[in-house]
This record gives C-alpha cells, sequence and structure tokens, in this order.
C-alpha cells in the first residue's frame, strides 16, 4: 500500500531531511505529535528491533506493553513492507558498534 505521495507529505518528508541534529529533531516531532503518539513510534521501533532479535510475541508484549495487535502489525511491516524498519535498526546498531 504504502504512504500516499502528496504536495503535504512530500512537504513533511523534505522537513525531517532539513532537520540537523537530534535537539532539531526533538522540537519538531513535540510540535507534531502529542506524548503519546511520540510514544507510539517510539513503542514500534523498539517492537521491531526485538522482532529483528527472535523475541516472542508474549515477551515482547510483557517488556513492552505494547499489544499483540500492534506487534503483528510491525511484524507485518517488518516482513512485507517497504524497508524503512530494518534500514533504521541496520544504521542504529552502526552507530553503536
Amino acid at each position: 500500500m504504502g504512504v500516499s505521495h502528496s504536495p503535504q507529505t512530500d512537504r513533511l518528508v523534505r522537513a525531517l531531511l532539513s532537520l540537523q541534529d537530534e535537539g532539531e529533531c526533538y522540537k519538531l516531532l513535540e510540535d507534531l505529535l502529542t506524548i503519546r503518539e511520540m510514544q507510539d513510534l517510539a513503542q514500534r521501533l523498539e517492537v521491531a528491533q526485538l522482532l529483528r532479535e527472535k523475541i516472542t510475541y508474549n515477551e515482547i508484549a510483557q517488556r513492552t506493553r505494547v499489544s499483540t495487535a500492534t506487534i503483528s502489525r510491525v511484524n507485518r511491516s517488518l516482513s512485507y513492507g517497504a524497508g524503512g524498519y530494518e534500514m533504521v535498526l541496520e544504521r542504529l546498531e552502526q552507530d553503536h558498534a
């Protein structure tokens, strides 16, 4: 399915690409998202990492307090999505190596 390209989504992507450091990123995310939305996105990234580590759904649900429906959605994205999770998680691993 994928994200629908439109002038609005193109502008959002350009805005994200214009950020120069973590501080700027936090400022924009704080303005764009609610605290809950920010937490949800962070949890999904954590779930993706745990799924890559072959942790079971039950263990992930206990660790993160995320529903199994969300875990399943993230798993579907890992398996059949655009590759964004894999790309970002690999880069984060390289940064910590």
